[in-house]
């Protein structure tokens, strides 16, 4: 700790940070724009200028950047001295001198930095009136807009592109003030971070391209703390609502989780959101004498009465769950037709492994890190995931952690770490060793010490061997080869090494034996760590929907025994809750299922195949427009808000969370009429009911100020609610009500930061409009959420390990390709292989064209190569692609991007045709 003196008073701060950074922990105000507080200093704009003094008698002082000083002991600073504010103000005319006065017409006005600084800065009259220099902007895709002609050469973009996420694609090229930010030639962004450009970003350069088509200031959005649904990591966000749609998703701050990023899927995927042919009010299809189909729109008491009169009727309801509903939805259909009749509504395969990583996590060899903890690992092994794909903000924290080393260097040498430049240039190309088994390439092998392209079957066998090399007790793998077992000794020996090694495994290739070599590993660190207590290390399990982890612990029958018992006679009718099943299993085994069925029940937010079969379909909400609570990959149980009432833009349409169709559906089919269910006490069957999900109810509270303050879901210059249903209706209801919640439909209600509190919707303090606010309610810059960060764990906390090693025969044998056949691996990709983004228009757009991809021999044994088109045949289904040759693919496998050929068998042995479509091989 240090003592600093800012303006005469005295304050207690980190020593190791620089005074800008102090300062603003401290809630002092001062301008900045190069600096970003996860990414430190470069002194390239000269804005944050303070006066320091030498000492208390030193009257004279002299101007320094608070961003490139450090905190010392006993330094002396005024920010509100009269040469320092005359120095700010000139600075910021100097940057302002090439800016267009266009803030009317700005995608940014409204959040943007650079307007909080130059009214911070005082700056209000321009004085340049000479030509401006001028640039062409690009066209960089369809999730970032570029307007070079705002750029005041920060250097925030780059920095962030290409040091902190690894892109390559983005450079700064010119000199002196005539620099331009962008691409050497026109295209689309290639890292999937890039939409962080348009926070990261203090102008109106990078925007949301998005938000663009249909803008809104961001004072006149509607928020509501959320959590990314797109896959399992549970980054938090900010959805903004107006008139009834999403407008945009801002990154919302979270200390353990995402920090000040999130990844492109989770930013641009909300559109399904807003499709207009999702479902709004309850559908009755009925078949007619001349075999066609009939589609009535009821309204909700009729459905509810026509779904309970086909539930009657039947024998025996089978629930089908999603690992995209909340654990509340889950739980009210599983309650409805009872604990043997709820299926999860995963595949067997994925299910196997995602309760073998629950079993895995609950006997806690090592600790499961939150993402944070992540980048303060100094040795990772990633075995059979492609981070970039599965859980890309998990790859991003990744690649910190491989180059955390910049930091340990510089503390040896005494160089401040947030003195980025200097750290960056002492490190060069030094890393933590990164090791990674994947059977194709991944995006972080640029920066790994070693990746191997194996055979599923023969990752699981290197994962056994590691094991081994750590601990003699672990079963050693019968008739490995040389070479990987010298592989195996090297990463055991940099696991040994390492303070905080890390293991990261899941499943993507929806292996158990992945995991179970995973968890031999982190068995045999865990065991080296009772005599080196000093180590920390940490064991992570991918899983791949928003709450997979959670519908784990709450249990079910996997999907394929739910169909089964239909097609078998064995039920007769369904309840499908948020789940397109054509999506997880084979057309022909879905098809029988329901075409068996004598009633089906879907409740959905999105018009699904799956909808398409059902004799009654309920409108389900989105996460958007309710609420609920889902659990990471990590154990953190989290809540997300209803962020506006569908029914106030568009009275006619009936959606509902599905926690509350399944409550009103099993108060008609037992003809009550009872208190309507309320969040809160959905919350509480949940947790009461599952005891692995008992923390549940600490996710978030319903009052989180003290006499119940109420908390506003918009900023406080919030407009135009009065007119916004002038189309509908002359009079002007009562905003909606929420007794569910903390949080009003308005701007009425607590919006500050100084009352500490964990669901922050928005950022917003006085002259902070942009998302630099965060630093607002942190408790300091970069740090966490001053009330502390959402969510609770409910399962992967460490213990004592009870079980053994497997045993030697649970090793798999090494895998041998067979002659004229491949075996079929589906691999996850970011955009396209999740199916609800899928629908939005933008990352349909960013969606690249799906191939086959073989190694080079099996090609060549083809007669085939890149481009040419080659006929893959599962069973009786039968799907062209284009092939790709990734020269080094293992031999004897194929692999299919996620989301082209739904139910398609990982592992499976497949048959090709020749490009001549002649020949089966």
């Amino acid at each position: 700790m240090a003592t600093i003196h800012v303006d005469g008073n005295a304050y207690e701060v980190d020593g190791s940070d620089n005074l800008l950074h102090a300062c603003l922990s401290l809630g002092l105000d001062i301008p900045y724009f190069c600096w970003h507080p996860a990414m430190g200093s470069v002194g390239a704009c000269r804005q944050c200028a303070v006066k320091q003094y030498k000492d208390e008698n030193d009257t004279q002082g002299k101007i320094v950047m608070s961003c490139m000083t450090p905190a010392a002991d006993n330094s002396w600073i005024a920010i509100d001295d009269e040469d320092a504010r005359d120095f700010r103000a000139r600075v910021v005319e100097w940057l302002m001198t090439y800016h267009p006065h266009d803030c009317p017409v700005c995608a940014e006005g409204g959040h943007c930095h650079l307007q909080d600084m130059t009214v911070m800065t005082g700056h209000s009259q321009r004085r340049y009136r000479f030509a401006k220099r001028t640039h062409r902007n690009q066209y960089l895709g369809p999730f970032i807009a570029h307007e070079m002609n705002r750029c005041i050469n920060c250097y925030r973009c780059v920095r962030f592109y290409n040091d902190y996420a690894g892109g390559t694609d983005l450079g700064v090229f010119g000199m002196h003030n005539n620099l331009y930010f962008g691409r050497h030639e026109e295209g689309t962004l290639e890292s999937p971070f890039a939409g962080n450009l348009t926070e990261v970003c203090p102008t109106g350069v990078f925007t949301d391209k998005t938000h663009t088509r249909h803008y809104t200031r961001k004072w006149d959005l509607q928020y509501a703390p959320s959590v990314c649904h797109q896959c399992a990591v549970g980054c938090n966000t900010s959805p903004g609502e107006r008139y009834g749609s999403v407008r945009r998703i801002e990154n919302r701050y979270n200390g353990e989780l995402n920090g000040f990023f999130l990844c492109d899927r989770g930013r641009f995927g909300y559109d399904y959101v807003n499709r207009d042919d999702r479902p709004r009010r309850p559908e009755w299809r009925s078949e007619q004498r001349d075999s066609a189909t009939r589609i009535t729109e009821l309204d909700v008491d009729p459905a509810l009465d026509r779904g309970a009169d086909l539930l009657r009727r039947a024998d025996r309801v089978i629930g089908i769950g999603s690992p995209r509903a909340s654990l509340e939805s889950n739980h009210q259909l599983k309650t409805l037709v009872g604990e043997d009749n709820f299926s999860t509504g995963i595949a067997a395969a994925e299910q196997a492994c995602l309760a073998r990583m629950a079993e895995v996590d609950a006997e806690g060899m090592l600790t499961t890190p939150t993402p944070r903890e992540v980048e303060r690992h100094d040795a990772v092994l990633v075995l059979g995931e492609d981070l970039m794909h599965s859980a890309a903000r998990l790859a991003l924290s990744v690649r910190q952690a491989v180059l955390g080393i910049r930091e340990a260097l510089a503390e040896e040498r005494g160089i401040p770490q947030w003195n980025a430049e200097a750290v960056k240039t002492l490190a060069q190309d030094s890393r933590h060793p990164l090791y990674i088994a994947y059977p194709a390439a991944t995006e972080l092998d640029a920066i790994s010490a070693a990746s191997l392209r194996l055979a599923p079957d023969d990752i699981a066998r290197l994962g056994y061997a590691i094991a081994h090399e750590l601990d003699a007790e672990a079963p050693a793998v019968a008739d490995l080869d040389e070479a990987t077992q010298t592989q195996a000794r090297e990463i055991a020996q940099a696991l040994l090494a390492a303070e905080r090694p890390l293991v990261l495994s899941g499943g993507s290739l929806e292996s158990t034996a992945i995991i179970d070599a995973a968890e031999s590993i982190a068995r045999a660190l865990g065991r080296k760590e009772v005599n080196r207590r000093e180590k920390r290390g940490g064991l992570m399990l991918v899983r791949r929907e928003a709450n997979s982890a959670g519908l784990a612990l709450m249990g079910g029958q996997p999907l394929e025994r739910a169909l089964e018992r239909v097609s078998l006679g064995h039920a007769d009718a369904l309840i499908v809750l948020e789940n397109d099943l054509f999506e997880r299993l084979p057309d022909a085994a879905v098809s029988d299922a329901l075409s068996r069925a004598e009633g089906i029940i879907v409740i959905d937010h999105q018009r699904t195949p799956t909808w398409q079969r059902a004799h009654l379909g309920l409108p389900a909400a989105s996460f958007v427009e309710a609420d609920g609570t889902v659990v990471n990959l990590e154990g953190r149980a989290q809540r997300f808000y209803q962020v506006y009432d569908p029914r106030h833009l568009r009275p006619e349409s009936r959606l509902h969370a599905g926690w509350r169709w399944l409550d009103a559906l099993r108060a008609s089919l037992g003809r009550s009429a009872g208190e309507p269910l309320t969040f809160a006490r959905a919350v509480a069957d949940c947790a009461r009911a599952h005891p692995a999900l008992a923390g549940m109810e600490d996710a978030g509270g319903h009052a989180e100020l003290p006499g119940a303050l109420k908390l506003a879901r918009s900023p406080h210059r919030y407009s135009g609610r009065t007119s916004m249903r002038a189309d509908i209706a002359v009079s002007e209801p009562r905003m909606p009500q929420d007794p569910d919640t903390p949080f009003e439909f308005s701007m009425e209600g607590y919006s500050g930061f100084d009352r500490p509190r964990r669901q922050v919707p928005f950022a917003w303090a006085p002259g902070w409009n942009s998302p630099q606010a965060w630093n607002k309610f942190t408790d300091s810059v970069g740090g966490h959420l001053a009330g502390g960060d959402p969510g609770v764990r409910v399962a992967g906390a460490a213990g004592s390990a009870q079980r053994g090693y497997p045993a030697a025969e649970a090793i798999p044998a090494a895998f041998t390709p067979r002659e004229g056949r491949f075996q079929l691996w589906v691999l996850p990709r970011l955009f396209g292989g999740e199916a609800t983004s899928s629908r939005a228009e933008a990352i349909a757009e960013r969606t690249p064209a799906p191939s086959l991809r073989l190694s080079a021999a099996d090609a060549r044994a083809l007669d085939a190569q890149s481009g040419d088109t080659l006929t893959l045949i599962v069973g009786e289904t039968r799907l062209s692609l284009a092939l790709h040759v990734e020269a080094e693919l293992p031999d004897g496998l194929v692999t299919l991007p996620a989301g082209v050929l739904p139910g398609a068998p990982n592992g499976e042995w497949v048959t090709l045709a020749n490009p001549a479509g002649k020949e089966e091989r």
